[in-house]
């Protein structure tokens, strides 16, 4: 059986793929550390037969080395990262120490290891974020200059740079891929759409930063991880990929679609449920947007999700498994920025 690492494999993407790469039989190594976002509910998958778990900071270079060595993964999925933008703006320093220092710890231990013959293929995944802000009626493609704007965004751009640097200079086996905002089940409530379902759940506001006119687009989880299966078979050595859908949605516009849904759905919507514009985030970019001809170009990959049914079955998982949020302790949490729980 094929073996493949991922690490970062217990977060909201991760935990994700490590489901769908065990659904076509590969036996799944997940690297995490287990910060305050991984993803506990998914336990049934430690008693899975072609899974293993191993608790480890992806900048300790001596056990990552000796895993990969062990294990000789075929190829290794790196997520290991901290993405939320709010938590960069109060703290860029675990965006430092995981992002950057993670990932060339990560470089390091494939470098060493190309002296003894173990060469996995490396799929780095990043984020549109890079890009910076995109100007309405431009679609950013895999030439467009990096600019980003966040400690957050700034880090993932390391690390970017770093990958890059090691496959011109060691002739490391990667690809790059730069994917959009995603949404799907086993999404930490801080970022939007689950904070706004579980806000809905426990009857109270909605908060949307300045007036919600910021444009983001979307992908279902699901779609971005067969995204990366197809770079990880097909991915030119030393590409970079964006992966997107081409589905853009202002905040306020997305948080309105939600609050259709559930009327739809006819499920009650409680009094203090109502949108409420705080204060903006500093350096807040008002547009991501991808062009990811390439990708179908060169492999025919398109996303296959809908948007509108996409978010609909994400709506119905979370109404289903309300004990996700409940398991979630409080003190996970941080107040920033006009953004309570």
């Amino acid at each position: 059986m094929k073996k493949i690492i991922v690490t970062g494999g217990s977060g909201f993407i991760g935990s994700n793929l490590v489901n769908f790469l065990i659904k076509k039989n590969y036996y799944v190594i997940n690297l995490d550390k287990l910060t305050y976002s991984a993803n506990k509910y998914k336990n049934k998958l430690l008693n899975n037969k072609n899974y293993k778990l191993i608790k480890v900071d992806i900048i300790n270079k001596k056990k990552i080395t000796q895993i990969i060595n062990k294990y000789k993964p075929k190829v290794i999925f790196n997520l290991a990262a901290e993405t939320h933008v709010d938590r960069s703006i109060d703290g860029p320093k675990n965006f430092i120490h995981t992002n950057i220092n993670g990932t060339f710890s990560l470089l390091e231990s494939l470098r060493f290891l190309q002296k003894k013959k173990i060469t996995p293929k490396l799929v780095h995944v990043s984020t549109d974020e890079v890009y910076g802000d995109i100007q309405e009626g431009v679609r950013s493609d895999e030439n467009h200059r990096y600019e980003p704007s966040s400690p957050y965004s700034a880090s993932k751009a390391s690390a970017d740079h770093l990958v890059k640097s090691y496959i011109r200079t060691y002739k490391l086996n990667a690809v790059i891929s730069n994917c959009c905002n995603n949404y799907g089940p086993y999404q930490f409530p801080e970022k939007l759409i689950p904070k706004m379902i579980s806000n809905i759940f426990n009857n109270k506001e909605l908060p949307i930063y300045a007036k919600g006119i910021n444009s983001r687009e979307w992908i279902h989880v699901e779609d971005h991880c067969s995204a990366l299966f197809k770079l990880y078979l097909k991915g030119t050595n030393g590409e970079s990929y964006n992966v997107g859908s081409g589905i853009n949605l202002r905040n306020i516009d997305l948080v309105k679609k939600i609050l259709k849904i559930f009327n739809i759905m006819k499920i009650k919507i409680g009094n203090k449920t109502k949108i409420k514009f705080v204060k903006d985030r500093p350096g807040h970019d008002l547009r991501y947007a991808l062009n990811n001809k390439k990708i179908y170009r060169q492999f025919k990959w398109k996303p296959k999700i809908k948007f509108e049914k996409g978010l609909r079955d994400t709506i119905i998982w979370y109404l289903n498994n309300k004990k996700f949020f409940k398991g979630i302790s409080k003190k996970s949490y941080e107040k920033r920025l006009g953004l309570k729980l």
